[in-house]
């Protein structure tokens, strides 16, 4: 436990004195700054006790400097920089006006670290005054609001073209697509039969490998260590609070004010210190309501609103990129509005980082549903949840084959994320392109025994637009990081090079193509046509019918073991419907291959909050508040 300063004491004493809070207040305040190790300032803006305005007129008080309200007295932007804005943002402190021939310079954060700070940036010849730590962000964000929009947006495609999906094909693609449609339609002129048993016996052995291949990380990921869990688990929680580093929390929401108050819970509910959580409600500056819900809240001094100027696309990695240049943690990480983490997510998180390889960069926690029992869907969805994130993830982590990574609950370490320039906007599944780019720059992906249960899509049209998308964001990430195969073969390894294309490739591959085999054995099987025969000589007939009963069959049984570690028992019947849950996935994936090439980066939004667990919990949370 670190004993606070003289000045921060002192302090505290002045808030009394002036009646912002009182002596329990200030006790608590006191401890919890000694136990997290913080300053005085960051434990009282992490209770809701006071107005911020006011605890900085306070400051200023204290150390007998004026006060100034950015928002009204805006800063003379001939002062600033734009390739400081960050630094602006994450010290909290910019320049504000020229008084006398002096720079007068703006910080939240007074005190001897901040003067030598800027006496070496600035010079000698300036003085200070205070500021809230919101205007002063409020004004990095409208001062740079173009630079910064800029470079989140273009940064990666600019900085590193070929790991940028802005371009969809690129020309060797496109001639490698039209040779391969040249010979096979030469092939059908000149020689039909044999051309569609020779693609008839490709498409086969691709199904068997994918069968084989996701059969291994099964079994791979079932065999994770339980010891190896249970050392992070007493690892984290022998994290005394003040060894725990600030940790920035990204939420971007786009029209969803109903779902903040649910949120502020969630985020409250963690077992982190809250003066150390950087939480940054990232909202479109044209989602007026949802902008307008949350300054009315009265949220802790520990969430900030970032407001995203409008730009194109209109994407949740544009939003977190440029919530990222105001980012002040040394670890990162993303969750959705609907979003509820186990409430040692973030201690677990930091005991693995502290214990994993050096070139660990990423760590990917397991996702689940709270609505898993709402209807058939949500059953079916959370079957599949349970497989991807309990059984296969871990499977690939132990194979070190390359993480697509989950849309929420990434862990990053910040630093490494810069380096790589972050999300890129134009992929709409951002964090799948991004765990594969992680692995080709020699970073490593791992995986987190902690959940986060989200909210299930329980209406059709709802998923197949979620599904949809993340078809093709699969499908904008393989043609990514194929246009330089060898490259990817290089970089990832021969293992890695596979799985990539097995997991990445052939789950777009057999969203596509699962129909016209069905097809086809329907055809077959009822005798409604004979021509089949010449296609399937005696070998590939028995592959076909291995791939369609064996290999789908394996699939059941495999969804038939995921709920078993989480004791979901009564979802395991479920798993005998999955092939209405494919159908629906190859509906997905045509809708989401014609949007590649119609409209490739628009971004098709899940609607969240219309399940009865989350419209049953607002309506008691309005009963509660009146």
């Amino acid at each position: 436990m670190q004993p606070l300063s003289p000045s921060d004491l002192a302090l505290g004493d002045l808030l009394v004195a002036r009646r912002v809070l009182n002596l329990q207040q200030l006790d608590e305040a006191v401890g919890l700054a000694e136990a997290w190790h913080v300053r005085l300032g960051d434990a009282i803006l992490s209770r809701a006790w006071i107005e911020p305005a006011v605890y900085y007129q306070a400051v200023a008080y204290h150390y007998e400097l004026p006060f100034v309200d950015l928002i009204g007295d805006a800063p003379d932007p001939s002062l600033l920089a734009a390739d400081e804005a960050e630094l602006y943002a994450r010290r909290l402190t910019m320049p504000w006006r020229i008084r006398d021939g002096r720079l007068v310079i703006a910080t939240a954060e007074p005190g001897p670290g901040v003067v030598l700070f800027a006496r070496r940036r600035w010079g000698n010849a300036i003085e200070f005054v205070v500021a809230s730590k919101f205007d002063i962000v409020w004004a990095v964000q409208t001062v740079f609001a173009d630079a910064l929009s800029h470079r989140a947006v273009y940064e990666l495609a600019e900085l590193d073209p070929d790991m940028s999906a802005q371009q969809v094909f690129s020309p060797v693609q496109v001639l490698f697509g039209y040779g391969v449609a040249t010979c096979l339609l030469v092939g059908l002129a000149l020689a039909p039969i044999a051309t569609l048993v020779a693609v008839n016996l490709i498409l086969s052995l691709f199904y068997l490998g994918n069968f084989l291949f996701k059969g291994v990380l099964v079994s791979v990921g079932g065999a994770r260590s339980v010891d190896r869990d249970e050392a992070i688990a007493i690892a984290a929680r022998a994290l005394s609070d003040d060894d725990l580093p600030v940790f920035t929390v990204l939420v971007p929401m786009y029209r969803e004010p109903k779902m903040l108050p649910m949120l502020a819970r969630s985020l409250r509910q963690l077992d982190y210190p809250l003066g150390k959580l950087d939480i940054k409600l990232v909202l479109e500056a044209d989602d007026h309501e949802t902008i307008e819900v949350a300054s009315t809240l009265g949220l802790e001094g520990i969430f900030e609103v970032i407001r995203v100027p409008p730009s194109h696309p209109q994407t949740k990695p544009k939003a977190c990129n440029f919530a990222l240049q105001f980012a002040r943690g040394e670890f990162l990480v993303i969750y959705d509005a609907e979003d509820r983490p186990e409430p040692d997510q973030l201690r677990k998180v930091v005991a693995t980082f502290r214990q994993a390889p050096a070139n660990t960069a990423c760590l990917q926690c397991r996702l689940s549903y709270f609505n898993a029992r709402e209807n058939w869907l949500t059953r079916m969805f959370t079957l599949d949840y349970a497989l991807w994130f309990d059984q296969m993830l871990p499977g690939l982590e132990r194979l070190n084959v390359p993480i697509p990574l989950g849309g929420t609950s990434n862990h990053f370490k910040i630093d490494v994320l810069r380096e790589l320039h972050a999300w890129d906007p134009f992929n709409v599944t951002e964090d799948a392109d991004l765990g594969v780019r992680l692995t080709q720059k020699g970073y490593r992906v791992g995986v987190v025994d902690s959940t986060t249960f989200e909210e299930a899509s329980c209406h059709a049209g709802n998923w197949i637009r979620q599904r949809s998308r993340w078809m093709k964001g699969y499908m904008q990430t393989f043609l990514v990081h194929t246009r330089r195969p060898l490259h990817l073969l290089r970089s990832i390894g021969p293992l890695g090079f596979l799985g990539f294309v097995f997991f990445i490739g052939g789950t777009v591959l057999a969203g596509l193509i699962n129909p016209v085999f069905w097809l086809m054995f329907a055809i077959w099987l009822f005798g409604l046509a004979n021509g089949f025969d010449q296609l399937f000589p005696e070998p590939l007939l028995y592959l076909s019918l291995f791939n369609l009963l064996a290999g789908n069959g394996a699939f059941i049984f495999l969804n038939m073991l995921a709920p078993i570690r989480r004791g979901w028992l009564n979802l395991i019947p479920y798993s005998l419907t999955a092939f209405g849950y494919w159908v629906m996935i190859s509906i997905a994936s045509y809708r989401g291959l014609w949007q590649l090439l119609r409209n490739p980066f628009y971004w098709e939004k899940t609607d969240h909050g219309v399940s009865k667990h989350v419209v049953r919990e607002l309506a008691l949370g309005r009963e509660t508040t009146t």
